[in-house]
């Protein structure tokens, strides 16, 4: 449960509701990016390797961390400074460790003639977007802590119909929806083994129940 909110009546504020907006922002955001990799999944047939996993479960670990703020104001109103600190160091871990894991990859392909793996978007591939998102989205997270306590215990008109209920409760339902498919992608991609191959070429789990 949330912690307690003020028995005062919180005030409103712009800053408060800018913050839920970027929660929001945030949350679809970062669910999107990982719709961006399963749509190479199973639109290209690209198969992510272990550190593309390991880097779709950090995007859907930040997108969560906004979701705790996102729920919070569905529920109570309000936001307090703990939820937020929450909700945003949850983020803040996230994004920082994915970081880690982009760079990873992205050294593991420095080498002069390396083609990378999987595919180029604009020049780039998509763990060296997703390195540049990741950095962008600490100094992004780092804005709006130092924010938050002008913008703790502020009302939010989140429990009324409204375009504020409206847009957290899709953003909350869009990432549990891409959490679920993400689960099944890896479990059909692993099958029934403790490990992804470093250069996966099946769905494993076909083969394991003799399908394929």
């Amino acid at each position: 449960m949330s912690s307690l909110l003020p028995e005062a009546q919180p005030e409103g504020g712009l800053l408060g509701r800018v913050q839920f907006w970027f929660a929001c922002f945030f949350a679809i955001g970062w669910t999107g990016v990982v719709c961006g990799g399963l749509f190479y999944q199973f639109g290209l047939w690209e198969y992510p390797c272990p550190l593309c996993i390991v880097q779709r479960m950090f995007m859907l670990l930040a997108a969560m961390g906004a979701a705790h703020i996102i729920r919070t104001a569905l529920s109570y109103g309000a936001v307090t400074g703990r939820d937020y600190m929450m909700g945003w160091g949850l983020s803040l871990v996230a994004v920082i460790a994915g970081s880690f894991a982009s760079w990873r990859q992205t050294m593991l392909h420095i080498l002069p003639g390396d083609k990378g793996y999987g595919s180029e978007v604009f020049g780039l591939h998509l763990y060296v977007w997703a390195w540049i998102l990741f950095q962008a989205s600490v100094v992004a997270v780092g804005i709006v802590l130092a924010f938050a306590h002008a913008t703790a215990d502020r009302s939010v008109p989140a429990q009324d119909p409204g375009p504020y209920r409206t847009v957290g409760t899709v953003a909350l339902w869009f990432l549990g929806l891409v959490i679920a498919v993400n689960v099944v992608a890896v479990f059909l991609e692993e099958g029934f083994h403790w490990f992804l191959p470093d250069d996966p070429t099946r769905y494993q789990f076909f083969y394991d129940v003799g399908i394929l």
